[in-house]
This record gives C-alpha cells, sequence and structure tokens, in this order.
C-alpha cells in the first residue's frame, strides 16, 4: 500500500512538472500560444517597468494569442521573412480595481511599413516598423463616453 501510494505521488509529481514545463511561465502556455493573466504578470515575467508599460492598467486581464510564425521571428529577430505572423491582444479592465477599459488589437507582420506604408492594409496604421495594426478598438474612460476606433483595415482579418 505505501509504494502504491509513493508511486502515485511521484506520477502526480511528474505530472504537474511536465505540464509546468510546457506551459512555460505563469499566464503562459507556450505549447498553445496563449497568455491569460495580468498586465502585472506579464511585465513582472518580461522584466519590464509594470509602472511605465502598464499605468492604470497595471490590474487589467490581458489574453494574448499568437501563431508560429510569430515565434520564428522572434528568434529571428525578423531577419528572414516572409512571415505569416500574428498576434491577438484582448484587454479587460471592467471589473474592481480595473481601468474600466475593454481593448482589441489585431497585429500582423506586412515587412517594411515605414519605407513602405502600402504594405499597410487601408484604415489600418504601422507599429515597430514592420507590423500593421489591423483592428484597434474599444471603450476607455480616460477618452470619454462611447466605443472608440483607432484602426479597422480592410480587410481585418490575418489572412496570408
Amino acid at each position: 500500500m505505501k509504494k502504491l501510494l509513493v508511486a502515485i505521488i511521484i506520477g502526480s509529481v511528474i505530472l504537474v512538472a511536465g505540464t509546468v514545463l510546457a506551459q512555460g511561465w505563469s499566464g503562459y502556455n507556450l505549447k498553445a500560444r496563449v497568455f491569460v493573466g495580468t498586465c502585472k504578470q506579464w511585465c513582472t515575467q518580461k522584466g519590464v517597468d509594470c509602472a511605465s508599460n502598464c499605468g492604470p492598467y497595471i490590474n487589467d486581464k490581458i489574453t494574448m494569442k499568437w501563431n508560429a510564425e510569430w515565434d520564428r521571428g522572434n528568434t529571428e529577430n525578423w531577419a528572414n521573412p516572409p512571415y505569416n505572423a500574428w498576434l491577438n491582444n484582448e484587454w479587460n479592465g471592467m471589473f474592481p480595481d480595473g481601468s474600466g477599459s475593454v481593448w482589441h488589437y489585431n497585429i500582423k507582420w506586412v515587412g517594411d511599413c515605414v519605407l513602405d506604408p502600402s504594405l499597410v492594409p487601408t484604415g489600418g496604421y504601422c507599429i515597430w516598423g514592420q507590423f500593421a495594426v489591423l483592428m484597434d478598438q474599444g471603450i476607455d474612460p480616460s477618452y470619454g463616453p462611447g466605443h472608440w476606433w483607432f484602426a479597422h483595415a480592410i480587410p481585418t482579418g490575418y489572412g496570408n
């Protein structure tokens, strides 16, 4: 009986350790390419200043999703295009101690959009030199009442 209990405990520890390694940092599931956590969790794990990177959104919940091409681009420092890379960020601060904001961004790699702005679909904007923001919309009390759109590219989807 004691050997069976020890075997179950050891098996459980191995299973849990394997799951943690597959998922990566707290909030990240690197295998699924998803982060679910707060802005404070994100900046703490990235080793960046939370006050300047999160501001009033520090407690907001973030869901980030990205594809394998985003990982490839980061690994290669975006030096070996073309990429079919995309990133989806959703922020939610509609709860006590949250910012009161809800925001959604769709971003994809397009190439040097500073040199060639035509790479950005109509209604989007260039960010980080090589990426197009296809959708940037939400509600934020600091902008005033209502729903705000800063980008709504045509098409809004990631495409090929």
